[in-house]
């Protein structure tokens, strides 16, 4: 699609909040899995070193 000017681009012939939030709800979960799974990974290692030592 071509866009007449980026105001056009970002309200997206009218459905700009469908599809501006999807976008954002994306993009949240995508950070929200990789915080995540941060934290279980140093869980995990944090475990594992333990049932190691014992």
């Amino acid at each position: 699609m071509q866009w007449a000017s980026w105001s056009a681009f970002f309200n997206m012939g009218g459905y700009a909040f469908y599809v501006w939030f999807s976008f954002g709800l994306t993009a949240l979960c995508v950070a929200w899995e990789v915080i995540s799974l941060r934290k279980r990974s140093k869980a995990a290692l944090r475990l594992s070193k333990i049932l190691a030592q014992g």
